[in-house]
C-alpha cells in the first residue's frame, strides 16, 4: 500500500511540474516591414521595375539582404516593382540610401537617392511566446536627397504615402515614381 501511495505522490508531483511549451507559430504576424512599390512617372498607374537596386540603412555598411542564396554582391540586389524594408523599432525615423543599378561597372549609370521616413510607433502585445510587435504610422511628407557627387537629379522623382498605417505586409504603403 505504501508503495502505491509513494508512486501516486511522485506521479502527482511529476504532472504538476509540466508546463505548456511557449513556441511562437511562424504564421503569427510580427513587426511589419514597409512595402514600397515603384511606378512609371510618365504613366502613374503602371508599375515599373527597378534594376539592380541596393538599399542601405543609415549607419550600415552592408545593404538589406533581398536574396539569401546570392553571392556577396547579388544578395543585396533586387529587381522588381516592389520591395519590403524594415523600419527601426527603437526610433521614429529611418533613413535609407537607394542605389539604382548598384553593381554597374559604369558609374554614370548608377544613381543614389537618400530617403528619410518619419513615423510614430506603437508596441502591441502578441502573446507570451511571441512577445511584442511594433506597428508604425507614417508621416505624410517623405523628403528625398540626392547623394550623388556633382548631381542634383533624383532617380526617384516623386514619393507618395499610399497607406500610412503599417500593420500588414499585404498592401503598398509608399509609391515611388521614377
Amino acid at each position: 500500500m505504501k508503495k502505491i501511495l509513494y508512486f501516486l505522490l511522485l506521479f502527482t508531483f511529476g504532472l504538476s511540474s509540466c508546463e505548456k511549451d511557449d513556441i511562437c507559430d511562424a504564421n503569427t504576424p510580427t513587426t511589419p516591414r514597409l512595402i514600397i512599390s515603384f511606378y512609371d512617372i510618365t504613366n502613374p498607374t503602371v508599375k515599373k521595375s527597378v534594376t539592380r537596386l541596393k538599399v542601405i540603412g543609415e549607419g550600415e555598411d552592408e545593404g538589406i539582404i533581398f536574396n539569401e542564396s546570392g553571392d556577396e554582391t547579388t544578395k543585396y540586389l533586387t529587381s522588381g516593382d516592389s520591395i519590403a524594408i524594415p523600419l527601426k523599432t527603437f526610433d521614429n525615423t529611418t533613413t535609407f540610401t537607394f542605389i539604382l543599378n548598384a553593381d554597374s561597372s559604369n558609374p554614370a549609370l548608377t544613381n543614389t537617392d537618400q530617403v528619410k521616413f518619419n513615423y510614430t510607433r506603437e508596441n502591441v502585445y502578441v502573446s507570451r511566446a511571441c512577445g511584442f510587435k511594433t506597428l508604425f504610422q507614417l508621416l505624410t511628407q517623405v523628403p528625398i536627397e540626392s547623394t550623388d557627387s556633382g548631381s542634383d537629379s533624383f532617380w526617384m522623382q516623386n514619393i507618395q504615402v499610399n497607406n500610412p498605417k503599417i500593420e500588414l505586409e499585404n498592401e503598398t504603403h509608399v509609391k515611388v515614381f521614377f
